[in-house]
């Protein structure tokens, strides 16, 4: 129990460092208070009738231990195989817990690209599906806490993406 409480004392403390680089960097957005929400359906639950692309942020590596952040519309389904041949990567598998707590000081289920704020060595490459972002509204998130969710443009996101030291790519999932 400790380690539960350890952890979600974590949580609270990289969701306010989060609010504050928002800020910082004059990133407006629109928060959700809700109960813990353990998966995406959960999460969608409590922010239902709000318009927003509902997303999901895999963590993933390869036999290399590479890292790879793919975010994408929790309605559509990963295609490994086709990730591989986009990207020219191989052997890519998801990532364990302990390499989402190491790699983005995160647990894993609230897997954000927010938390690379937590990954000195920038050695996480970062791919959007561009389906999500032809939307143009605004994605949703856990903003490295499982009991709110964080309303926020693209762009506003690929500034924060910028801001943090890292790049990006767009590709067709």
């Amino acid at each position: 129990m400790q380690e539960v409480n350890q952890m979600t004392k974590g949580s609270a403390i990289a969701y306010q460092e989060l609010l504050d680089e928002l800020q910082k960097l004059d990133i407006k957005y629109e928060m959700v208070d809700h109960p813990a929400a353990k998966t995406t359906a959960e999460a969608d639950a409590y922010i239902a009738g709000k318009i927003g692309v509902r997303t999901k942020s895999m963590f993933l590596k390869d036999k290399k231990k590479n890292f790879y952040l793919v975010i994408m519309d929790d309605a559509k389904r990963m295609d490994f195989k086709e990730f591989q041949e986009l990207t020219g990567t191989k052997r890519i598998s998801m990532a364990h817990d302990s390499d989402i707590e190491d790699q983005l000081g995160l647990e894993a289920g609230i897997v954000s690209p927010f938390g690379i704020m937590n990954n000195a060595a920038h050695n996480i490459q970062i791919y959007f599906d561009q389906d999500m972002l032809a939307e143009n509204i605004p994605l949703t998130f856990h903003p490295n806490i499982n009991t709110h969710t964080i309303f926020l443009s693209a762009a506003d996101l690929m500034k924060f993406i910028k801001a943090q030291g890292f790049d990006y790519q767009i590709i067709d999932l």
